[in-house]
């Protein structure tokens, strides 16, 4: 109905016109944009799943070289001399340590975590002042 055709001229248009006009283009950006949008994340998650699926296969083959290193390591205490039970159990206890390392780590940074104290102070200020305003008949903002 207001679509400007190529002789319309703007100043011929009424208020209503222009007004109906100006929503149809927003509406048409907004639309236009949210595809772009789509599209984008669209190829975006397309790389995350290929990149996923290539750090999945990396750390498979990453644990097959832990575990042939493993190996090589209480075949070489074996090669030192070591009875084979405890070269391999050697091996075991090196593990332990470091698992046992990790978890004193990880639990250092689990106590570091502080849990969005910014977020929680800002939605609880927000509340509270919502409440406030909705207490009294008077609006909290006047001017």
């Amino acid at each position: 109905m207001s679509e400007p055709l190529p002789g319309d001229r703007v100043e011929d248009k009424s208020l209503g016109d222009l007004a109906t006009l100006a929503l149809s283009e927003m509406s048409d950006i907004i639309r236009l944009e949210m595809e772009l949008a789509r599209v984008e994340l669209k190829a975006d998650a397309k790389k995350a799943a290929v990149s996923s699926v290539m750090f999945t296969i990396a750390a498979v083959m990453g644990g097959i070289v832990v575990i042939l290193l493993s190996i090589s390591f209480a075949y070489g205490l074996i090669g030192l001399g070591l009875w084979r039970w405890a070269a391999f159990l050697i091996v075991a206890a090196v593990y332990v340590v470091l698992a046992v390392g990790l978890m004193l780590v990880a639990k250092r940074l689990i106590k570091k975590i502080e849990g969005a104290k910014r977020t929680r102070k800002s939605l609880k200020s927000d509340l509270s002042k919502l409440r406030r305003r909705g207490d009294s008949d008077t609006p909290e903002l006047t001017g």
